[in-house]
């Protein structure tokens, strides 16, 4: 029984910090008071450039560089219409989803199969994402940047009012946001699973929009919620033999509906920012 909860512990983490990297990017986005749904779309950007570079030029470092640089551009691409052309977030998202797929299935056709010499250590980046969610928490509590970022998120006009520019902190967050879901595809295709396929994401996205909501926001709540879907999905391997696999396989996307669901019904987990997916406009009252 110990053996079991030790391995499940472990195998969560690993199952989980693509999650929680990419969940803590969307947190941040959203506390700016953007919803980007595109998370699924900028992982896969990210895991095939990871990819490609580093079995190009036999260098992980910069394939870690090159998602990150992935992700990041995916998201500026993003902000442009969700916060300069205030176009709709849920919609500009799902646009972004199925042109990430669609774009990094295309492009990734000549790396599948090939093999990756050189990979980087997954214990390496699971540590990476440790720190980065006891950071982002420090940064969003504890400092000025932090208080902007949730006010913008909260009730941009007084950020307005300030005189700092309420689509710049939105730009930066979003972007920031894409950086880290970029960093969370490297981490499928260099480290957990060293290789590139089409689908490597296999929904992993879906569920860090929903890990953001599920730990209210919170960087670190996202670590426990992180190690939740993580032993869920260990459990669906490691339990098929007493339950049934078709069952255990769908339990983090039934989780991932009821989280959705409960929060559009208004009876999710508290705590989203009062601006959360309604584009702002110098001038505008709410």
């Amino acid at each position: 029984m110990e053996d079991l909860v030790w391995t499940t512990l472990i195998r969560a983490l690993a199952f989980g910090t693509p999650i929680l990297l990419a969940g803590l990017g969307e947190i941040f986005a959203e506390r700016s008071g953007v919803v980007n749904l595109g998370v699924e779309g900028m992982m896969a950007l990210g895991a095939l450039a990871a990819f490609a570079v580093a079995q190009s030029t036999g260098l992980p470092l910069l394939g870690l560089a090159a998602a990150v640089l992935a992700g990041a551009v995916a998201a500026a691409l993003f902000a442009v219409a969700a916060v300069s052309l205030r176009a709709n977030q849920y919609v500009a998202g799902l646009a972004l989803t199925m042109l990430g797929l669609g774009l990094a299935g295309l492009l990734g056709k000549p790396f599948e199969g090939a093999p990756l010499a050189h990979t980087l250590s997954e214990t390496s980046l699971m540590a990476l994402a440790l720190l980065l969610a006891l950071a982002l928490w420090f940064v969003l509590r504890h400092t000025y940047w932090g208080l902007v970022l949730r006010s913008a998120g909260e009730n941009p006009e007084t950020v307005d009012a300030m005189g700092i520019n309420v689509f710049s902190v939105r730009y930066a967050a979003v972007v920031f946001g894409g950086a880290m879901a970029g960093l969370a595809g490297a981490f499928l295709s260099l480290a957990y699973r060293p290789s590139w396929a089409d689908g490597i994401t296999s929904g992993l996205g879906w569920i860090a929009v929903a890990l953001a909501i599920f730990a209210s926001w919170h960087p670190l709540r996202a670590v426990v919620a992180a190690l939740f879907f993580g032993a869920l999905y260990h459990l669906s391997y490691r339990l098929q033999a007493q339950v049934t696999p078709e069952l255990l396989k769908a339990m983090p996307y039934l989780f991932v509906v009821l989280v959705l669901s409960l929060s559009a019904l208004g009876r999710g987990p508290s705590g989203a920012p009062e601006a959360l997916g309604t584009p702002y406009e110098r001038g505008e009252r709410r």
